[in-house]
């Protein structure tokens, strides 16, 4: 190996290509050096100068000290919603991204602790185990868990972060994959990472609804490539986001039969999820048949067309706020200095805006806090350690911080 920067991580440098959307061509132009030094610098068999490392983290955006970071553990394989080879740049992106956020999440849960995870557990080791039944048996139990009752959910991010699911929300630049989701062992919780290109608000709680029927039913069942095992999991996962958001008792209930496209357009509002969604649910539950399913689609694209609904920009999407105020909080108390947070979660601040869906230019200028995470308390003799005595990382309820 050459003389340079040995401490280089060669995997570091593969997820960054990744999270950037880079190839190591385009990073060599980037640079200044030749393609094929790039390519042994990824397989660890050459180090950059110091002049060049320099360089290259700040091409790559990244702060120097993070490329020499040992990896972490990476997140579980997520399922896409395209499984499409040529998507597979785009999809080492994301899988990418989604282990930037379990990155940090792992670092600030150094000081705070998230919620507890309380998700319905199921191990079904093949999707041809799971029957309709249990999928609606799954999601009743979800609503239950998380205390919804059988109405409207108002806010599903915020019900999801309460449960203990981290979500992330960015924009992608990739329109055929609108959100994956994995679970991460280190964290011990799942992550969900949702497209905000579309900025839809009624597709994105479908997106985070379809995410969480994946990490209840599928969470034991290995990824797989076949286009016929995969098709079925979506269908079953959309199945759930529809049982989630429109619990059949009381949603049924409230549609007239035999109903049509402006009744459905009032309740689009009520319920949060869009025309297209409340039509799946009621063929689903019986209510409506094959053609008349069909015939009210071809109604809907005759009158709005196949993309946009009347209403849509009249339900703001959903905002993660779990790491926003996480971050928040650590700012505001002191514990972690706002400029020096890029230097300790490695990323650059608009990556951490990005990520921890913190406001623009929040490192101008940070906010305040509300709750969701909680300071961890570190104890002396069994008590609580009084704020005057507290060093960074110590511990104190969150609710004493409440603004």
């Amino acid at each position: 190996m050459t003389k340079g920067i040995n401490d280089l991580q060669a995997a570091r440098l593969e997820q960054a290509l990744a999270a950037r959307g880079l190839t190591k061509g385009q990073l060599a132009s980037l640079v200044g050096v030749a393609a094929p030094t790039v390519t042994k610098w990824c397989k660890g068999d050459q180090a950059p100068e110091a002049h060049t490392f320099d360089r290259l983290a700040t091409v790559l955006n990244v702060q120097a000290e993070w490329l020499t970071r040992p990896m972490l553990q990476a997140v579980s394989p997520p399922l896409f919603r395209s499984n499409a080879s040529a998507l597979k740049a785009a999809r080492a992106k994301l899988e990418a991204r989604t282990e930037w956020v379990q990155e940090v999440a792992t670092l600030l849960s150094e000081y705070v602790d998230y919620p507890k995870v309380n998700l319905p557990r199921r191990e079904f080791k093949d999707p041809e185990q799971i029957s309709d039944a249990d999928i609606e048996a799954a999601a009743d139990e979800c609503r239950a868990l998380w205390q919804l009752g059988r109405g409207p959910i108002q806010n599903l991010v915020l019900a999801a972060e309460s449960a203990g699911i981290i979500v992330a929300r960015e924009e992608t630049e990739i329109s055929a994959i609108e959100g994956l989701s994995s679970w991460s062992e280190i964290l011990g919780r799942p992550i969900v990472l949702l497209s905000a290109d579309k900025a839809n608000g009624y597709r994105s709680r479908f997106d985070l609804a379809h995410e969480i029927g994946h990490l209840i039913l599928h969470r034991c069942i290995p990824r797989a490539d076949e286009r016929d095992r995969y098709n079925q999991m979506e269908k079953q996962a959309h199945r759930f986001a529809g049982a989630l958001l429109l619990p059949a008792e009381t949603f049924a209930r409230e549609v007239r039969v035999p109903t049509n496209l402006d009744n459905l357009l009032i309740l689009k509002q009520r319920w949060g999820a869009s025309v297209a969604a409340m039509m799946m649910r009621l063929h689903a539950l019986g209510l409506l048949s094959d053609e008349e399913k069909l015939a009210l689609f071809k109604r809907r694209s005759a009158r709005w067309g196949s993309k946009a609904e009347p209403g849509d920009d009249k339900w703001a999407p959903e905002s993660p706020r779990l790491l926003r105020r996480t971050v928040e909080l650590l700012v505001n108390e002191g514990i972690l200095p706002v400029e020096s947070l890029p230097r300790h979660l490695g990323f650059s601040p608009l990556d951490i805006q990005k990520l921890c869906s913190l406001r623009s230019n929040y490192f101008d200028a940070p906010g305040e806090v509300i709750d969701l995470a909680t300071l961890r308390v570190a104890k002396a003799d069994g008590r609580p350690v009084s704020p005057p005595d507290r060093k960074p990382g110590a511990v104190l309820s969150f609710l004493n911080f409440k603004k």
